[in-house]
């Protein structure tokens, strides 16, 4: 994070927000599954593999979704270097507003595989030769960092490669009780709340690359 202007690191919170209110919406609809969190997913089917093996099938099609995602992001971020950021958003926006739309009409499955390929897509927004440089979906390094700078300040240290992973976390954090809340009212609110803020983050994207 420590490495990114002010503008880009702006962008960063604003995609771990969006992350987070896409993940409590999938979580709601889906039931306890995850749209991003893949770690999640993952020790889910591990379980159900054991207890409950065609339960597997739900968690591993999101797997498979994200990592579909993901592998796209990276041939486009490829074929576009230089306004990848730009060219991802938009791509992360029209599939979230498909989702949305699809959630509407009471298509909770598509709008889940949508919804997870659009977050392994925006794993590709920070990358720099072929290597994510700002996990946005998942947090469990951030908070490793957050941390390790907190260890170092109370050892009278300065580290600052670990600044701006705490804010990266409560970003996420933000962004998927915000999610949460809206599910209340209804997760089609949500869904399409996280179209909104995703088509934000696209016309950021613009101003960041120029």
């Amino acid at each position: 994070m420590h490495r990114y202007d002010p503008a880009r690191q702006r962008l960063a919170f604003g995609l771990a927000g969006l992350a987070g209110l896409v993940d409590a919406t999938g979580f709601v609809v889906a039931g306890g599954y995850f749209t991003s969190f893949m770690s999640g997913n993952t020790t889910r089917m591990g379980v159900e593999l054991v207890e409950r093996p065609a339960l597997a099938l739900a968690p591993l099609g999101l797997i498979g979704c994200f990592l579909t995602g993901v592998v796209l992001g990276a041939l486009i971020g490829r074929r576009f270097k230089g306004r990848h950021k730009r060219v991802l958003l938009g791509l992360v926006a029209a599939l979230l507003a498909t989702s949305a739309a699809l959630l509407t009409a009471g298509q909770p499955i598509p709008f889940l595989g949508l919804s997870a390929a659009a977050m392994g897509l925006a794993n590709n927004i920070f990358a720099r030769d072929g290597e994510v440089t700002v996990g946005v979906t998942y947090m469990t390094g951030a908070l490793v960092r957050f941390g390790q700078g907190i260890a170092a300040r109370i050892s009278g240290q300065s580290l600052p490669a670990t600044r701006g992973y705490g804010l990266l976390w409560s970003a996420l954090a933000l962004g998927a009780a915000s999610g949460g809340g809206l599910c209340l009212l209804a997760p089609a609110a949500a869904a399409g709340t996280a179209c909104a803020v995703a088509l934000m983050l696209w016309a950021y994207a613009f101003r960041v690359e120029r």
